[in-house]
C-alpha cells in the first residue's frame, strides 16, 4: 500500500495527475495515495473505483481468464470472438461501457436483436467497435470475418488470403516447405503433429469417431488424404477438432 501511495504521489508531482482510477479492491491503495499527496502538498487528489462483473457474476478484469487488453500487442486479433460471445443479458451494458457509440444506435441494435436474436447484431457491433479501436478498422473487419468462420456461421473457404493469414497467426500453425501441396504425412500423424491429438492412437480414435474436420468439412474416413484442392487461398489447410479447436497447415 505504501508503494502504491508513493506511485500516485509521484505521478501527481511529475505529471500533475489528480485522479487515479481502479477496481474497487484498490480503494485502500488509492486513498493512501490521496492522503500522502495531501500531507506533502496540501492539494486535493481524487479516486474513482468501480467493479465490472459479467452476467454470471465473475469479475471482469485483467487477472481473469480470457481477458482482453487495449494493447494490440497483448490482444489477439481474433479476440473479437470474446465480444461476439457476449451474453444477451449484458451486451447492451457492454456497448455503453466500452464504446462511444450513440445511445440511439445502441438502442436500434438492441431492438433489431429482439426481432432477430440469431444474428447477434449488438454483439457484432461491439466486436467491430472495440477490435477496430485496438487494431484498426481494416484488421477488425478481417478479424470478425475470421471469428465468424472459425466459431460462427461463416465459411473458411470464403476468406481471402490476408484474412486466413490473420487466423494462422492466432492459432497453432504447422509450416511445410512443400510447394503446391499439403504435407504428405499419414493422416493420424498429421493430426498428432498439429497438436489436435495427444498421440497417433488418439488421432485414430478421433478420426474413427468423426471428431475431426478439414476446412470445415467433417472427416469420415481414417485414411483421409490431403491434396492441392484442399488448399485455401493456395496455401492453408484448416484442421479442426470439435467446434473450437483449430490448427492450420501452411504451405510455402
Amino acid at each position: 500500500m505504501l508503494v502504491q501511495a508513493y506511485d500516485f504521489a509521484h505521478l501527481h508531482q511529475a505529471s500533475d495527475c489528480e485522479l487515479q482510477m481502479g477496481g474497487s479492491d484498490q480503494w485502500g491503495n488509492i486513498t493512501a495515495g490521496i492522503e500522502l499527496i495531501g500531507r506533502r502538498t496540501g492539494r486535493q487528489a481524487h479516486g474513482l473505483v468501480f467493479l465490472l462483473t459479467t452476467a454470471s457474476g465473475a469479475k471482469f478484469g485483467k487477472t481473469e481468464e480470457g481477458n482482453v487488453w487495449l494493447s494490440p500487442a497483448r490482444t489477439s486479433r481474433i479476440a473479437s470472438e470474446y465480444w461476439l460471445n457476449s451474453d444477451d443479458r449484458e451486451v447492451e451494458r457492454l456497448l455503453k461501457l466500452f464504446t462511444v457509440l450513440p445511445l440511439e444506435e445502441i438502442g436500434e441494435a438492441m431492438a433489431a436483436h429482439q426481432a432477430r436474436p440469431s444474428e447477434r447484431i449488438p454483439q457484432r457491433l461491439l466486436a467491430k467497435d472495440v477490435t477496430g479501436r485496438v487494431h484498426g478498422p481494416e484488421v477488425a473487419n478481417r478479424a470478425i470475418a475470421a471469428s465468424r468462420a472459425l466459431f460462427g456461421d461463416g465459411q473458411l473457404a470464403e476468406l481471402d488470403g490476408e484474412t486466413l493469414a490473420v487466423v494462422a497467426s492466432e492459432v497453432r500453425t504447422v509450416r511445410s516447405t512443400a510447394t503446391g501441396s499439403p504435407p504428405a504425412s499419414g493422416s493420424s500423424t498429421r493430426w498428432w503433429k498439429s497438436g489436435l491429438a495427444s498421440s497417433k492412437a488418439d488421432a485414430r480414435r478421433g478420426l474413427q469417431g468423426g471428431g475431426f474436420s478439414v476446412n470445415g468439412a467433417k472427416v469420415d474416413t481414417s485414411d483421409r488424404s490431403l491434396g492441392p484442392d484442399d488448399l485455401l487461398a493456395g496455401r492453408f489447410v484448416a484442421l479442426q477438432k470439435g467446434r473450437r479447436n483449430y490448427a492450420f497447415l501452411a504451405v510455402r
